[in-house]
């Protein structure tokens, strides 16, 4: 199967018409077989690897990735599985938190902002900005911790955040980074499921949190404001893929499958060697040639030693 068949029916570029409850958080696309799913996953994370290589060498895209869910969605595993065979080297993780004093004193893109990723390479944000579109929104205390004046604080504001917000990737895409968009959609009862599981099995017991508990009781309204974010800020340059995630195996394969079918749009390349360059490059191939074969080198070196 083919990356952008499979992706096509998560991916959102336009949410006028979006509604949340047309994806079914425990779909998997007529996919059954995980064996099978794990292969495909594999192949993907191979394909990965070559793209963010050229990505690397290129050093001309950006590549930014947003993961948002309710907990327990599987956010650090999708992460952790889809992104196991690329190179550190060029990877940036941020898991934003509650902010610091530091960022309240800050506009709310601040602290996201500073971390966008370099050219060249593929930045994770685990959480990110549209937290003040979700968690705020849910709770007005956070938004009255935010020191803000009082004139900027209308019945407005959510809908002057998500107008920011879409300026904002609309910016960074105009300056070369690719923006995708993941929200985990798994449902409330799967969450039950793994949060008695994480209480059930000891090994898994410092994943869990009461607080993860008392979120929970806003679910309704967590779905609500999901809804109205990507309503307003699904766009071509910055779209949304809404996975269902109530089958972790699934969830990273559509990950995966849309990190791969977005690099292939972007016609990577490695660099052309110049003219000169390559003059350069035989003169080094001659210099290497011309070296004698010796039993031993130096600093007690050897060809036994480069073998092992």
């Amino acid at each position: 199967m083919k990356p952008g068949a499979l992706v096509k029916r998560y991916r959102i570029t336009d949410g006028k018409r979006f509604r949340l409850g047309d994806v079914r958080p425990g779909d998997t696309h007529e996919l059954e077989d995980r064996e099978a799913a794990a292969a495909l996953l594999k192949e993907g994370t191979e394909r990965m690897a070559e793209l963010q290589d050229r990505l690397y060498a290129q050093d001309r895209w950006a590549v930014l990735l947003i993961f948002q869910a309710m907990d327990a969605a599987g956010k650090d595993g999708t992460i952790k599985h889809v992104m196991s065979g690329v190179n550190p080297q060029g990877c940036q993780v941020y898991s934003f938190k509650s902010p610091s004093s530091e960022e309240l004193d800050h506009d709310y893109l601040w602290r996201t902002s500073k971390s966008l990723p370099e050219r060249g390479r593929i930045g994770i944000f685990n959480r990110s900005y549209y937290e003040e579109v979700l968690a705020v929104r849910v709770h007005p205390e956070f938004l009255k911790a935010q020191k803000l004046p009082e004139s900027v604080m209308g019945p407005h504001i959510w809908k002057q955040r998500f107008e920011d917000i879409a300026s904002f990737e609309r910016y960074a895409a105009r300056n070369g980074t690719l923006i995708l968009k993941f929200f985990l959609h798994v449902s409330k009862k799967e969450q039950k499921r793994r949060f008695m599981e994480r209480l059930d099995r000891e090994e898994k017991n410092w994943k869990f949190s009461s607080a993860d508990v008392r979120e929970r009781q806003h679910w309704d309204e967590y779905m609500e404001a999901y809804e109205d974010m990507i309503r307003h800020t699904a766009s071509p340059h910055a779209p949304w893929f809404v996975v269902p995630a109530n089958k972790k195996w699934f969830s990273r394969l559509v990950v995966a499958a849309a990190v791969v079918d977005a690099l292939e749009g972007l016609d990577l390349r490695y660099p052309e060697v110049a003219a000169a360059q390559k003059k350069e490059l035989e003169v080094a191939r001659a210099l290497l040639e011309s070296e004698k074969e010796r039993g031993g080198a130096k600093g007690g070196e050897s060809e036994k030693d480069d073998a092992e």
